[in-house]
């Protein structure tokens, strides 16, 4: 009799933690997705990471099933987008496509509401490149070194121009200015496209510009393409040399863009999400997408995509003190 209680309790106990389980978090988590993702993009419909991530979301949710939906927060150069993100619930259902800006540039110019290093998931990174350095197509600067040449000819009287304060392009240029000992001053644009324009228009002399927003101008002759900043030759244009290869070693000013989440999401979720991004990522359509915004794919685990994230901290952080960079 005793015996048979005791048996009893025992099922009872066990249906109890069943029921538990069944209607806990965790049986969420396992059935994930079940309704459809939020991705926050920090930059205005149609840009870079616009560009970027639509078909990745497109084939996205025919993998998982649910749709992913873009959610734009433009300003503060993708820092609002990164908090949103940041502060968002770990479950899953909000993302972010980021890049290096928000990530390991801008928190070395001034105070953000996340830290970089630990407020978020690292998921999958999309594709990396640097910048070009280009001239009007009547400029006399018809290669770099005649460019570098000119430009210490008459120091102080230069400029160049970039998308805006802070992004990739204005760190490019101040480091090409401590690498190769020149002098210019910056000129900001509200974007990469009205940054073309003035180039265009003889109102600036040179310009570090994103390869996507430059690549028309370039097949077009309407300007000319002298050096890339990665390490790397881009594939958009592999006629074109990387600073390293033209007398100044090592030199490497690059951005990448990645997908993230809010920080500790749960294993399950990243169970589901990772083999599902790595096959995204693998689709042929996807990838010329990825290199039609001038960027090359780039395949690095969660570890190593933060590992990334802190070693350019470390070295955003050399090139914004040694430039006396200030963010406003």
């Amino acid at each position: 009799m005793l015996n048979s209680l005791k048996q009893s309790l025992i099922n009872m106990f066990k249906m109890v933690i069943c029921g538990m389980l069944l209607t806990s978090p965790l049986h969420s988590f396992a059935e994930y997705p079940d309704k459809p993702i939020r991705m926050i993009v920090g930059y205005s419909p149609g840009g870079a990471a616009d560009n970027l991530i639509r078909p990745i979301a497109d084939r996205l949710t025919r993998i998982l099933g649910q749709s992913v939906v873009m959610e734009y927060h433009p300003g503060a150069g993708g820092v609002i987008a990164a908090d949103i993100l940041a502060k968002s619930p770990a479950d899953g259902y909000t993302l972010h496509i980021t890049d290096s800006g928000p990530m390991a540039i801008v928190p070395k110019m001034k105070k953000t509401p996340y830290n970089p290093m630990t407020d978020f998931t690292p998921i999958a990174m999309v594709g990396t490149g640097g910048v070009i350095i280009v001239t009007p197509s009547n400029s006399s600067a018809i290669n770099l070194k005649i460019l570098i040449d000119l430009m210490k000819d008459k120091p102080g009287s230069w400029s160049y121009g970039t998308s805006g304060i802070g992004g990739v392009g204005h760190l490019a240029g101040e480091q090409f200015k401590l690498a190769t000992g020149v002098k210019m001053t910056h000129v900001p644009y509200k974007g990469g496209a009205p940054a073309i324009v003035e180039l265009i228009g003889g109102h600036v002399p040179v310009l570090f510009s994103s390869l996507g927003a430059a690549s028309a101008h370039i097949q077009s002759g309407r300007i000319k393409a002298l050096a890339v900043t990665s390490l790397k030759r881009s594939s958009m244009f592999p006629e074109v040399p990387t600073l390293a290869e033209s007398g100044y070693p090592n030199f490497d000013a690059s951005i990448w863009f990645g997908i993230v989440g809010p920080a500790k999401l749960p294993p399950a979720v990243m169970d589901k999400l990772l083999p599902a991004l790595s096959a995204v990522l693998q689709d042929a359509t996807v990838q010329e997408s990825i290199r039609k915004e001038g960027y090359d794919l780039i395949s690095l685990s969660p570890a190593q995509m933060q590992t990334q994230i802190n070693q350019d901290l470390e070295r955003w952080g050399k090139v914004i003190k040694a430039a006396n960079v200030t963010y406003d």
